[in-house]
């Protein structure tokens, strides 16, 4: 399954002598297609140590786990296991990929598990109070709680991750279209917006699409409003001397749609508190914003533009979704580590002091003169 959203099965083909004609897909197509899932998959498992169980570090912010059916089967405690482990303790064993998951410390070999012991790591304690479990660690996703892939639906749909129960959803299960995979980069599943209650006002502003009443008049939903803010307008002079008038929303949405300083590639310092004055939150909830029933899609950067206000983060560690301000918790900045990583192990010093060479330089050196 991918960060965003993963494909949960091909269209079944016509079979020999069907009549139809089946669609003509290229070997590059194929070579181009498999190399992008490899591409993907070494992303997961690069930021993760393959060869060092994890629990030494005690809770990972985010690493490839896995789930092990074989010594953990259903109606038992759940359990999780890091990469090292699904290698050396579980290797023979069914095992759930469970992507990635944050704050987690890995299980192999404790209480959970009666008959097998941690060949990496033997000395570990009975639990580990701090992880967090769900259906997935039995094999069972979405709120259908069904397998993945499911061998009795033959819907083609996509598996989508909420960043906050981190939890897979089928795209047609969320209460409303998933956009296109490439116009957002997380979701956030209903359960998680009910909970997560805040979000709604941003959504209004940040959501792919915006969740605003003008484009949402067909769609059934709760418009709420609080208090209204005596300053509703200003005057402002422009260079001619005429006035106009600028509301305090078209104000924020300047605030709200001027570009991050950060990137998916670069991770900034968690924030701990806030030098803006103004609750950015306050400030959205003071007009109408539209909540309903529905998943959330969110784009790329979104949770710089989350306020850090005192009060705010006090929220945030009330609903433990203090994550949500840390954009190095994204899947997408672990991949970017996983891949820069791997690329470092890879490189070739020969070809690193040509490459800082000029032209005539590495043919000096190529010819040995």
């Amino acid at each position: 399954m991918e960060a965003a959203a993963a494909a949960a099965g091909a269209e079944p083909g016509s079979g020999c002598g069907g009549g139809a004609e089946e669609p003509v897909v290229s070997l590059a197509e194929v070579l181009a297609e498999n190399e992008e899932l490899e591409k993907e998959a070494r992303a997961v498992l690069g930021g993760s140590d393959h060869e060092r169980c994890s629990y030494s570090q005690g809770a990972v912010k985010r690493q490839a786990l896995y789930a092990c059916s074989t010594c953990t089967p259903p109606g038992g405690e759940p359990a999780g296991i890091c990469l090292a482990c699904s290698y050396e303790c579980h290797g023979t064993h069914r095992l759930f990929e469970l992507y990635t998951k944050r704050n987690f410390r890995c299980d192999c070999g404790n209480s959970k598990f009666k008959n097998l012991q941690c060949k990496l790591l033997p000395e570990k304690g009975k639990v580990n109070s701090g992880n967090k479990y769900n259906d997935n660690f039995y094999g069972l996703y979405c709120t259908c709680k069904r397998p993945y892939p499911d061998p009795e639906d033959e819907i083609p749909d996509e598996m989508i991750q909420c960043i906050v129960c981190e939890d897979w959803f089928h795209g047609r299960h969320l209460g409303a279209v998933p956009p296109e995979s490439g116009d957002f980069h997380e979701m956030v599943c209903q359960a998680c917006m009910n909970h997560c209650h805040f979000l709604w006002a941003y959504a209004s502003q940040l959501a792919v699409p915006a969740l605003t009443k003008v484009n949402s008049l067909e769609d059934e939903g709760i418009v709420l409003k609080a208090e209204g803010n005596e300053e509703q307008k200003k005057e402002i002079k422009t260079e001619s001397g005429v006035e106009h008038q600028e509301t305090k929303e078209e104000k924020q949405m300047e605030q709200f749609n001027e570009p991050s300083t950060s990137s998916g590639s670069a991770c900034p310092e968690v924030v701990t508190k806030s030098e803006e004055p103004v609750c950015k939150l306050k400030e959205l909830q003071s007009k109408q914003f539209l909540k309903k029933d529905t998943a959330t899609f969110w784009p790329s950067n979104w949770r710089s533009k989350l306020c850090t206000c005192e009060d705010c983060l006090k929220m945030y560690s009330e609903l433990e979704v203090q994550f949500l301000t840390d954009e190095c918790d994204t899947v997408l900045a672990y991949e970017n580590k996983g891949t820069s990583d791997q690329e470092t192990e890879r490189r070739d010093p020969l070809m690193d002091t040509l490459n800082s060479m000029d032209r005539v330089q590495q043919v000096e050196l190529i010819c040995g003169g």
